[in-house]
């Protein structure tokens, strides 16, 4: 082979590796991330001894490592957030189902609701008085009814027609939040604190679907049959893939108003705002009305954001990184 026909066939070699398209990298998978919620409201560091704190810490943790466990086997961000709430339902410490408030008559009704990003399919359950994990009612409203709400004692009959654990109305009693009850009754007056109590939990699994989850004794007193924000699909929890899930928790009946979760999104959706951005706004709104309370807030990208114009919120965030945990408005 001559030097003449060598050089030539370097050249084609060199004109075809210019010409050819490189493989283009595997995508990466998205990375899963969890955060929680159990409630925002006049939580300062005096009103907490090392002790409390501590315990909130733990519970917080512990809802935490059970979404992540749904999120590290590569299950959904719905099985995950749903995961993440019963740990605080079954919680004294939290106001969503054992360790729920009173309502003035005595008794404890329980609200939920949980939405899948991936269809925007929804299910919730409101003012429910024996079914004992709300959020599991709530699920199966979604997965296996044609429906997307059940109130009272419907909604019940519902769980228990399902195979969910049922209870007598008394379970949900505690010490603590009884005092609460007779100290609102007998001042005629209801502090913020009393006001508040929420649990919630949003998610970006594996595969990037997102999901919320909410469930709430409702406030302190309250009037039989009265309904918050927490099982209304826009107000308290919202999803959509791709957009943002929001759980929200404060003064349920100005987020009713201002529909603070769907705002969020739609405020993502439409203008571009990050997540962080469009809460601000949507709380600032609340604020203008009278209302206070917080929300968590997740993008398709996984981005986390906790937003909230009270006192503190216990909350918590999770990923394949690290986690942490907050109570403070200061941390």
């Amino acid at each position: 082979m001559t030097l003449k026909t060598l050089a030539a066939f370097a050249a084609a070699a060199l004109f075809l590796g210019a010409c050819a398209t490189p493989l283009a990298p595997e995508p990466m998978a998205p990375d899963w991330h969890l955060a929680i919620h159990g409630g925002a409201g006049v939580i300062l560091r005096e009103n907490l001894s090392a002790e409390q704190e501590a315990e909130y810490v733990a519970a917080l943790n512990e809802a935490m490592e059970a979404g992540a466990a749904v999120l590290r086997e590569g299950g959904s961000a719905v099985d995950a957030v749903q995961a993440a709430v019963l740990p605080m339902e079954n919680s004294p410490l939290f106001n969503a189902g054992y360790g729920a408030v009173f309502a003035a008559n005595g008794t404890h009704e329980l609200d939920a609701s949980i939405m899948d990003g991936r269809d925007r399919d929804a299910g919730s359950v409101a003012g429910v008085m024996h079914v004992k994990n709300p959020i599991l009612a709530a699920r199966a409203v979604m997965d296996r009814s044609e429906h997307v709400m059940f109130a009272g004692p419907g909604a019940d009959a519902f769980a228990q027609s399902q195979g969910l654990e049922m209870v007598e109305n008394s379970y949900f009693d505690t010490e603590w939040r009884r005092k609460s009850l007779e100290k609102v009754l007998e001042e005629r007056a209801r502090t913020a604190a009393e006001r508040h109590g929420t649990v919630g939990a949003v998610a970006m699994d594996s595969q990037g679907n997102l999901a919320a989850a909410t469930t709430t004794g409702g406030m302190t007193a309250k009037a039989p049959g009265r309904v918050g924000d927490a099982p209304l699909v826009g107000a308290a929890t919202y999803a959509e893939n791709g957009v943002c899930a929001v759980s929200a928790t404060g003064h349920g009946e100005y987020f009713i108003r201002v529909g603070v979760a769907k705002t969020i999104c739609d405020r993502v959706k439409f203008t571009g705002e990050t997540v962080g951005e469009a809460a601000q706004v949507a709380l600032a709104e609340v604020a203008s009305l009278g209302g206070d309370g917080g929300v968590i807030v997740i993008d398709g990208q996984g981005n986390v954001d906790f937003v909230f114009n009270s006192a503190g919120m216990y909350r918590g965030e999770i990923s394949a990184n690290g986690a942490t945990t907050a109570i403070f408005s200061d941390e």
